[in-house]
């Protein structure tokens, strides 16, 4: 089932049933299941240990958060720190916490008193998150590195920070919209999934990154799991989906799973019966994929993205 795209150009003259653009109305149309979140995980040497640093971003109608939970490898017991971003006071949203890891003192120090946001959770620009040990700035989310490296008075560590993953959770009818790294260092692609899945034709999806169509997967009723790599600006990507509650399960029930993951597909999950397999293990967000992945990238490095589709009708 696996196919070698030759480069990121439209595979088919076949297209979507529609032209409609992707809107930030179409990304929040589940009221069931309201909530929006992206989870990050990094590896960052904090205090002298490796430790995988989990920040995620939550957002529904009451709550608007950043938690951030670092793990310790040596004892089964994580440490975590809770932001509230939707404060109404405005020197409430920069402020500073800290713990103690190993016995060494760990602040975080944030400010998002300027940050703009678009429809997902975190920030798009104008802020700064920064976990500081030692003088050394270990881990920094957001675009305004001068003005955290001058409040922590800390230096970057020589150890920089590596994204492990990326996962998120997203709502739509049709059209499901996310940004991925699809390449160590450069910008993030935009990335669509549109869906036709009733009326009188076969279900099929189109998985569309930049302004390129990558894939279309026809007849999703026997090709619900299944992989592909694809050609992206000359570099391979992996795509990895799992919508079998899309089809064959209540709406609402589960969400449809793709993972997106630079390189070509490696002994992981190197199959569509691994797929299958492995998709039958299920935790709150859905198909249990990211244990064999994150603990890869621990290793190799190497980013993935994983997208939670929930489908509204």
């Amino acid at each position: 089932m696996s196919n070698y795209l030759q480069g990121a150009v439209p595979i088919s003259n076949a297209k979507p049933p529609s032209g409609e653009k992707v809107s930030d109305q179409d990304q929040a149309t589940n009221k069931a299941v309201p909530q929006t979140s992206v989870v990050f995980i990094y590896q960052a040497k904090v205090a002298g240990l490796r430790c995988n640093v989990t920040a995620t971003w939550c957002k529904n109608l009451s709550n608007h958060s950043l938690t951030i939970k670092v793990e310790n490898p040596c004892i089964e017991k994580h440490l975590t720190c809770k932001v509230d971003i939707r404060t109404w006071q405005f020197w409430g949203r920069k402020g500073l916490k800290s713990f103690e890891l190993e016995g060494k003192q760990v602040g975080i120090f944030w400010d998002f008193r300027q940050a703009k946001f678009s429809s997902p959770p975190d920030p798009c620009s104008d802020y700064y998150v920064a976990m500081v040990c030692e003088e050394e700035v270990v881990l920094l989310l957001g675009d305004m590195k001068k003005d955290a490296y001058k409040r922590t008075r800390s230096r970057p560590s020589l150890d920089d920070a590596t994204l492990l993953c990326k996962k998120e959770n997203v709502h739509g009818k049709r059209l499901f919209y996310t940004r991925a790294m699809l390449a160590e260092g450069a910008k993030e692609h935009d990335i669509v999934i549109e869906t036709s899945l009733s009326g009188p034709g076969d279900p099929e999806m189109w998985i569309s990154i930049g302004n390129a169509m990558v894939s279309r997967v026809t007849n999703l009723n026997w090709r619900f799991r299944g992989n592909e790599t694809v050609m992206v600006n000359n570099l391979p990507v992996q795509i990895l989906w799992d919508v079998h509650d899309w089809l064959h399960s209540n709406s609402g029930s589960g969400p449809g799973l793709f993972i997106f993951k630079p390189g070509a597909l490696k002994c992981v999950l190197d199959s569509v019966a691994d797929v299958k397999n492995c998709s039958h293990q299920r935790n709150e967000d859905g198909c249990q994929y990211e244990s064999s992945f994150v603990q890869e990238n621990q290793s190799t490095k190497e980013f993935c993205h994983f997208l939670y589709a929930w489908r509204s009708e």
